[in-house]
């Protein structure tokens, strides 16, 4: 089965319209106004680290159009029975601003060997130094990592025509609400940096990156990006970058199905705190933060 896939104004339209699609770790609470409605699809790819399908879905009625879109499981185990190229069915749990995946069962096992495992991704761990990557921002200036040194950075990946309202565009926000946060412990805001990391080389460009910036973070004041700057990479440079990161990414037309990951890089340039997907809070990163330049300082 190939499913017609809609790309971005599609995705909009559908999010607009069925404002459902949040995605959130905490699926375990579930409560009894949950809805529920019936997936058959193809699965494309398989994150097990973050117990994700990415699958090329039929239309849901009620839900959503036909598209490639990720899928939380729940719960996780059944991750073990399943192949990329398997074609399921399966239960879209949508509960508030959250969705996951339940009572999947194969309908059409793939067919041949199994697909040659890719490279295990590289999964940052506390105290490993952070390369000196480059990127070109908002204002079409390089910048680099090891300009922040003394400094804590918080770092997430997005790409500014992201659909999907849990991932880039909650990400985007929640920094927004930590950058406006900051801002009134004027010590903590002079020892920290934002960065909002593209990994659409292509669409991405310092001017469109400076106009999604002045939309989330409400302004445009360009103070704004004395803290919070907007980067992306070169394309040579992206699949070293995203491999460090964790982050998992593959082009579908105008949409790029991805994987999240968000760092915290302390001020000695290493990684102080790793978050594979979006299980965090605006609170948590701005502890994080503070910790690593409390834990720095002690050092010294």
């Amino acid at each position: 089965m190939t499913a017609k896939r809609y790309v971005l104004v599609l995705c909009c339209a559908f999010l607009v319209c069925a404002p459902l699609a949040l995605f959130s770790v905490g699926c375990s609470k579930k409560s009894s106004s949950a809805q529920r409605f019936h997936l058959t699809g193809r699965i494309i790819s398989i994150d097990e680290a973050g117990s994700i399908v990415n699958v090329d879905a039929a239309a849901i009625p009620g839900f959503m159009d036909a598209m490639t879109m990720p899928y939380r499981v729940e719960p996780a185990s059944q991750l073990g029975q399943l192949r990329v190229d398997d074609v399921i069915s399966a239960d879209v749990v949508v509960d508030e601003k959250k969705y996951w995946l339940e009572n999947i069962k194969i309908t059409e096992q793939a067919t041949g060997p199994s697909p040659k495992p890719s490279a295990a991704l590289h999964t940052p761990v506390p105290g490993e130094a952070v390369p000196d990557f480059a990127f070109t921002n908002q204002s079409a200036r390089r910048i680099s990592l090891d300009q922040y040194r003394g400094k804590a950075v918080l770092l997430t990946f997005i790409y500014t025509r992201c659909p999907f309202a849990d991932y880039c565009p909650r990400m985007t926000s929640e920094l927004a609400e930590i950058n406006d946060q900051l801002k009134s412990n004027p010590a903590l805001f002079a020892r920290t940096h934002l960065l909002s990391i593209s990994f659409d080389t292509v669409h991405d460009t310092p001017g469109v990156l400076r106009a999604y910036a002045f939309s989330y973070a409400h302004t445009r004041q360009t103070t704004l990006f004395r803290h919070w700057e907007f980067a992306v990479p070169a394309e040579s440079q992206l699949p070293k970058i995203a491999s460090y990161f964790g982050l998992t990414y593959a082009r579908d037309g105008n949409a790029i199905t991805h994987s999240l990951s968000t760092a915290v890089i302390g001020p000695d340039g290493r990684i102080f705190k790793w978050y594979h997907f979006n299980d965090w809070q605006p609170s948590e990163l701005i502890k994080d933060a503070t910790d690593a330049l409390q834990a720095n300082a002690h050092k010294s």
